[in-house]
């Protein structure tokens, strides 16, 4: 094949050099088995993040709030630079790092610090309300900054998805809100830029490269708040706190992150998001056996009115 064909061919994977950058608009469709094989990987990132409350709830019996996120994105980071260092893989270009910092801001200092606050009032269901509204505020942050312009028909099944996610959430937590729904607005906004800022670096980078850069990124500023709030809040390692902290900084903040961030690359922000309208259920389906929650009969028709939802959703031509 000579240059000449290969320029003239299409090709799933954008080459770039160190001074270029695609756009969206010439980014070309995945085949049907790489959309496949994200659509696993976007899930499987779905389901280690449908661990997180949880996992937070238990890390909170014995860790203060502010030491718990600190050690959380400390530990995450750790793991990710010694990846890093022992695959000798090369410093991003600078063109990058203001993209690693919406990433770092976003998924791991923002989200899990306002989470954890609102955790300590709000209970699981209560937190899941804001989190069904992620795909959504996700499509729409991937929408402003991307250029995706999904179908009428991805938007009519994930505002009904949403609409499912929330009224069964609303109806578990008893339609209550609180002052937590504050701390669970601004996670909402924050989150989703990180996420479609993650999804577009991942194009470029491997997923776990993102996430990894972002995680060291951020470990200056997650160690000196581990060493000013741990002498001010209690500390007390019990089983549950122990394995909350390590699934939170491990499951969550690194390995869910990184094949989320490949799903992303190869599907699509706005299409992976919405299957996040999965999660809340998930998160409910784990507390009933972590945290001694129970739910009601709502729970399997909601369930099957987001699965249907996101079924469309994925079958939605943009």
């Amino acid at each position: 094949m000579t240059e000449q064909d290969s320029a003239t061919r299409p090709s799933r994977i954008a080459v770039t050099t160190r001074d270029e950058e695609p756009t969206p608009a010439s980014a070309p469709q995945a085949p049907p088995a790489s959309r496949r094989a994200g659509t696993v990987l976007a899930a499987l990132g779905v389901t280690a993040f449908s661990l997180t409350f949880p996992s937070t709830a238990w890390g909170l019996e014995g860790i203060g709030p502010w030491s718990f996120v600190t050690l959380r994105g400390a530990l995450a980071a750790l793991v990710a630079g010694g990846c890093l260092l022992a695959l000798r893989v090369a410093i991003p270009h600078r063109r990058h790092w203001a993209g690693l910092a919406v990433v770092g801001a976003g998924v791991v200092v923002g989200f899990p610090l306002l989470t954890t606050l609102a955790l300590q009032t709000s209970t699981t269901a209560h937190a899941a309300v804001v989190v069904g509204l992620l795909p959504l505020t996700t499509a729409v942050f991937s929408v402003l900054r991307t250029g995706a312009r999904p179908s009428r028909t991805f938007w009519a099944a994930a505002l009904a998805g949403a609409a499912a996610v929330i009224a069964f959430t609303v109806q578990q937590s008893g339609g209550a809100l609180t002052t937590a729904d504050l701390y669970l607005f601004g996670a909402l906004l924050i989150c989703a830029a990180g996420y479609t800022e993650g999804g577009r670096l991942a194009r470029e980078m491997p997923g776990w490269q993102v996430i990894g850069w972002a995680l060291v990124l951020c470990l200056p500023l997650n160690v000196v708040g581990a060493l000013l709030a741990l002498p001010h809040e209690s500390f007390h390692l019990t089983g549950h706190s122990v394995a909350g902290l390590l699934y939170a900084a491990l499951g969550s903040q690194f390995l869910g992150l990184v094949v989320w961030y490949r799903g992303m690359a190869e599907i699509g922000v706005p299409r992976a998001s919405q299957l996040q309208l999965a999660q809340p259920l998930l998160t409910l389906v784990w507390s009933v056996f972590l945290l001694g929650e129970h739910l009601t009969v709502a729970a399997p028709l909601t369930a099957a009115a987001v699965l249907v939802c996101i079924a469309v959703t994925q079958r939605a031509r943009d």
